[in-house]
C-alpha cells in the first residue's frame, strides 16, 4: 500500500509538472511538438514510476499488425494504464474521450490542442454523428481514431458491455480496425489503491480490414479481443498465483 500510495502522487505530481512546464507554449507550438515532446515525455516518465516504485512492467505483443496509415483502434479498457501506455505505439492517435474530461482547467487545454474527440453521452444519436464527423476530418488528416469499444473500464473477466459506437465508426469511415486485449487490470485496478507487481500483457490482434456489415464486425471484433483479453488474463493471474486462472467471472 505504501508503495501504491507513492507512486499515485507521484503519477499526479509528474502530470501536473509535465502541464505547467508546457502551459506557456501551448497557443505557441504545433500539436505534433506538443505529441512528440510533452506527451511522449509523459509517457516515460509515468512507465518509469511504474517500474521503480510498484514493479510493474509491460509485454507488448502483436506490434507486426499495426499498420501504417489511418486507422481505428479498438481497445479492451481496464485500467488508466492503456490510456497512456499504447500511446507510443502509433504516429498520430485522437481519443475518443468523454466530454467532461475536455472542461478539466489545463488538461482539458491540452486535449483540445491534442484534437481528442469528446463525445457528449447525454446526447444521443446526436453525439454519434458529431463524433463521427470529427473522426472523418481526424481520419482524412492521417490520424488513428483509439476508441474503448464498451465506453468504461471494466473489471477483469467482467462480462463484456460491447456499444454500438465503435461499429458506427467503423462503417463511416472505411479503414482497417486493429483489436487490442490486455490484462492490465490485474495490476492497476479501476478505482483501487492498491497496486500489484508484475507484467501487464498487451497484444495488437490481426486487425479488421474494412466493408463488413456491421453486425458481422460488432461479432469478431467482440470475439477477438475478449478470447485474447481471456488468455492474457488467465495468464496474469497464474503468475501472479491466483487460484482461479481462467477468463471468466470477474
Amino acid at each position: 500500500m505504501l508503495r501504491s500510495a507513492l507512486f499515485q502522487a507521484a503519477f499526479y505530481g509528474v502530470t501536473l509538472l509535465c502541464m505547467l512546464v508546457f502551459l506557456p507554449a501551448l497557443p505557441f507550438i504545433s500539436r505534433r511538438t506538443l505529441w512528440r515532446t510533452g506527451v511522449m515525455a509523459w509517457v516515460r516518465a509515468v512507465a518509469f514510476l511504474l517500474r521503480v516504485l510498484v514493479g510493474i512492467r509491460a509485454e507488448v505483443r502483436g506490434t507486426e499488425n499495426i499498420p501504417p496509415g489511418p486507422l481505428l483502434i479498438a481497445a479492451k479498457h481496464q485500467s488508466a494504464w492503456e490510456t497512456l501506455a499504447l500511446l507510443p505505439y502509433f504516429s498520430d492517435p485522437a481519443f475518443i474521450l468523454k466530454r467532461e474530461l475536455m472542461m478539466i482547467p489545463i488538461f482539458g487545454w491540452f486535449a483540445a490542442k491534442a484534437r481528442m474527440i469528446p463525445v457528449d453521452r447525454s446526447a444521443g444519436s446526436s453525439a454519434l454523428k458529431a463524433m463521427t464527423r470529427t473522426a472523418r476530418a481526424e481520419i482524412a488528416d492521417g490520424r488513428q481514431i483509439l476508441i474503448f469499444p464498451e465506453g468504461t473500464r471494466r473489471p477483469p473477466g467482467a462480462p463484456p458491455a460491447y456499444k454500438f459506437g465503435v461499429a458506427h465508426l467503423y462503417s463511416s469511415l472505411k479503414v482497417p480496425c486493429l483489436p487490442v486485449a490486455l490484462n492490465s487490470g490485474l495490476y492497476w485496478p479501476r478505482r483501487a489503491l492498491n497496486f500489484r507487481p508484475g507484467t501487464i500483457q498487451v497484444e495488437f490482434l490481426p486487425p479488421v480490414p474494412p466493408g463488413l456489415r456491421r453486425e458481422e464486425f460488432m461479432t469478431r471484433i467482440e470475439h477477438d479481443i475478449e478470447t485474447a483479453s481471456d488468455r492474457l488474463l488467465a495468464q496474469g493471474r497464474a503468475a501472479l498465483g491466483e487460484v482461479r486462472a481462467s477468463g471468466g467471472g470477474g
